[in-house]
């Protein structure tokens, strides 16, 4: 197995493995890999099938139901992130992590490139260990020991962000009630290295602050967060598979390719709670 960096400080492409047969010391070092690195890429997988793709979900762990996303009627495991060739929006595109509105956050995702357009709709991330080892040291004073409410209520209910546009009608979910707190700075279960844990989609305040007295300090953190030296690029082709750590990156879903469709499947990876 040979990793290769996708950018100095953010992702990783993983050459020489098959993950549709990756398990023992294959599937740990793979772990490990994307725990270190935040994001790994695996392309030329034409064996990963649906039913591949959950099996290899269920050798990592337990796997997350999508409350929102279209699900596969046969593999009602893996939700369906699409957008078709006549909508304008797609899901995904803001930088965010996943489940961090769950009271026990995903731990990561395992998306496959199903559907592609002739070229874009690559996907960024940022990894947030090292957008917190570069936060001044002031800074991280400051948020040392705050908390953060996270949601995604005012994103996919019924009069939400989502609802406005044009994918509304492909979500579900829109009546759930979501929210949860977390610690701002959060030390990773495995590595133990300190993760900046806020992100621009779902959290909405500081626990004691309002939302207006909490913005201009998640502002600094978000910036701080999406710095070109904390980011790299998947750029997606037949047969790819991105596997992510939720704890560790935030992604962006580029939206750049109007008039053509984009379909990915996405199984999500159980997590466990987390500790400051």
């Amino acid at each position: 197995m040979e990793l290769v960096p996708l950018a100095p400080k953010c992702g990783v492409e993983i050459k020489g493995v098959r993950l549709a047969q990756a398990e023992g010391e294959t599937l740990d070092a793979i772990r490990s890999a994307i725990y270190t690195h935040g994001v790994a890429l695996v392309r030329g997988q034409d064996d990963f099938t649906p039913d591949a793709h959950i099996a290899f979900a269920k050798r990592w762990g337990g796997i997350d139901i999508n409350n929102y996303f279209p699900l596969t009627d046969e593999h009602p495991e893996i939700a369906v992130v699409r957008k078709k060739a006549d909508q304008e929006t797609n899901i995904g595109g803001a930088w965010h992590t996943d489940h961090s509105y769950d009271q026990v956050p995903a731990m990561g995702s395992i998306l496959v490139a199903r559907l592609l357009p002739p070229s874009g709709g690559d996907t960024m991330f940022a990894h947030m260990g090292e957008a917190y080892d570069a936060l001044p040291q002031g800074l991280k004073d400051e948020i040392d020991g705050l908390q953060a409410f996270h949601t995604a209520d005012h994103v996919y209910k019924e009069d939400g962000i989502y609802a406005q546009t044009d994918m509304a009608g492909d979500l579900r979910g829109q009546g759930l009630k979501t929210g949860a707190v977390h610690p701002v700075v959060i030390r990773h279960p495995v590595t133990g290295r300190k993760l900046l844990y806020v992100n621009s989609a779902f959290t909405i305040h500081f626990v004691g602050k309002t939302r207006a007295e909490s913005l201009p300090l998640l502002h600094r953190l978000y910036d701080a967060a999406t710095a070109a030296d904390n980011t790299c690029r998947v750029a997606w082709e037949p047969g790819s598979v991105a596997i992510w750590d939720n704890r560790t990156t935030w992604h962006n879903a580029l939206n750049d390719y109007q008039g053509y469709a984009r379909e990915m499947h996405r199984i999500t990876l159980s997590g466990e709670p987390l500790a400051a």
